[in-house]
């Protein structure tokens, strides 16, 4: 199954449940980028590679234990007939053991013409995968999942929009939260005023430079309030520092 675009960032997905993807990748965003040429995307169903007349992908693990694993023929012998040897992109393992995904991740990954993703299943991956095929490993949170599908969805999200022409507004994804270190900062929209909550005076001003300021006070106030560990790697301006310093002194007067 496959969607071909022209001079398109182009993603090769490996999985035992393709048909579980066209629903998230014909809507909104995604398709967006696809229509425009922007992404391609390649789903390749393990299984086809099964050499036995059952397809049969997993096996029990030597040693015992609950649980099957993947085996390596057939993953092996997809991405080596898709993508080829010497591998021409890096091939990502979407597991918990990776490395935790985050924006500056996504953005590592963007630079990249083409990526590849193998979605685990089961308890995993005979470890020759890991050892002798995969170039990284990401993981999308300390929990764990039925399968890689829906990390794999996450990552191809969180790249595409980086990518020029995905978003309707350019500069959308700079106002992302984490894109620059920080919490985004709130929006509102009509009415003015909604059972009477009233939208912030200083949005309705038409004054840009206040708006903006507001924005970025706003935006470092809910990141000292709601992820204090972000501030530590943010790239903060002297007007920034000062606006925090304020903020950490009031907090350290009220509770004296």
């Amino acid at each position: 199954m496959k969607w071909l675009l022209v001079n398109a960032m182009r993603f090769d997905v490996f999985t035992l449940l393709p048909e579980v993807f066209s629903p998230y990748l014909d809507s909104s965003i995604l398709q967006r980028a696809r229509q425009r040429g922007i992404i391609e995307v390649f789903l390749h169903n393990i299984r086809d590679w099964a050499t036995d007349r059952h397809h049969v992908t997993d096996d029990y693990s030597f040693g015992g234990g609950g649980g099957m694993v993947m085996k390596p023929e057939p993953i092996f012998a997809a991405v080596e007939s898709v993508l080829g040897v010497p591998l021409p992109c890096p091939l990502i393992l979407l597991t918990p053991q990776g490395r935790v995904f985050n924006q500056r991740v996504a953005q590592e990954l963007s630079a990249f013409p083409r990526l590849a993703l193998i979605c685990g299943r089961y308890e995993g991956v005979d470890e020759r995968v890991r050892q002798h095929l995969v170039t990284d490993e990401i993981s999308i949170g300390d929990y764990v999942l039925t399968g890689g599908e829906l990390p794999a969805m996450i990552v191809m999200d969180a790249v595409a929009r980086l990518l020029p022409g995905a978003l309707n507004d350019p500069e959308g994804a700079a106002d992302d939260s984490h894109a620059s270190g920080l919490l985004e900062y709130p929006h509102y929209t009509r009415p003015a005023v909604f059972r009477q909550w009233e939208v912030p005076e200083v949005l309705l001003s038409g004054n840009h430079a206040q708006i903006n300021r507001w924005r970025r006070e706003q935006s470092l106030l809910r990141t000292y309030q709601r992820r204090p560990d972000l501030l530590a790697s943010a790239d903060l301006s002297e007007e920034d520092r000062a606006f925090l310093e304020k903020l950490i002194k009031g907090q350290t007067d009220t509770q004296g």
